[in-house]
Order: structure tokens, then C-alpha cells, then sequence
């Protein structure tokens, strides 16, 4: 029933595409305008207003890689990368 369409984002003129399937998703919602802007630029646009979370340089305990992360690391708790976090998470 619906087809993909490109369609010219108003803030930064680039093409995008709007799937048939984010079609179906707006229909569902009622929603009766397509979207003016691409993803990157609503993500944008969304997140403008909110604060950038704090980041704090670590040591990973696993592998001892440099990493970033959302807390002010202690030294009674070891920290670990995203990489060694999601594999450690994983085994349990």
C-alpha cells in the first residue's frame, strides 16, 4: 500500500527517504503531515534544549583501554569499556 518517497529536508536541504513503513507508523498515529526533516536534523533539533551529560576519563579494569564514562570513577569499583561492560553482562 505504501511506497518509499524521497523528500527534501527543510534544514539542511539534503534528500531523505520516507519508508513505507515509517509511512504505516504515521498513519496508525493519526499523524497527517510528512516529516519536514531528515533524522540527523530531528535529532538534532530534540536534543538542542537538553544538557550534554558530564563524561570522565577512565582506565578499562579488562582490557586497559582509555575510555569515557557518565560517572566520576572511585577507586573501590573497577570501570570497564563498553566492549568488556556488554561481554561481562553477557556471561551472566
Amino acid at each position: 500500500m505504501f511506497e518509499d518517497k524521497t523528500l527534501k529536508c527543510k534544514e539542511c536541504g539534503n534528500d531523505f527517504v520516507f519508508t513505507a513503513g515509517e509511512q504505516e507508523f504515521y498513519a496508525e498515529k493519526g499523524f497527517q503531515n510528512e516529516p519536514q526533516r531528515c533524522k540527523a536534523c530531528r535529532d538534532k533539533r530534540k536534543n538542542a534544549g537538553r544538557e550534554q551529560k558530564q563524561m570522565f576519563d577512565a582506565v578499562c579494569a579488562e582490557c586497559g583501554k582509555p575510555c569515557k564514562i557518565p560517572f566520576q570513577p572511585t577507586n573501590d569499583r573497577p570501570v570497564y569499556c563498553s566492549d568488556c561492560f556488554e561481554a561481562r553482562r553477557t556471561l551472566r
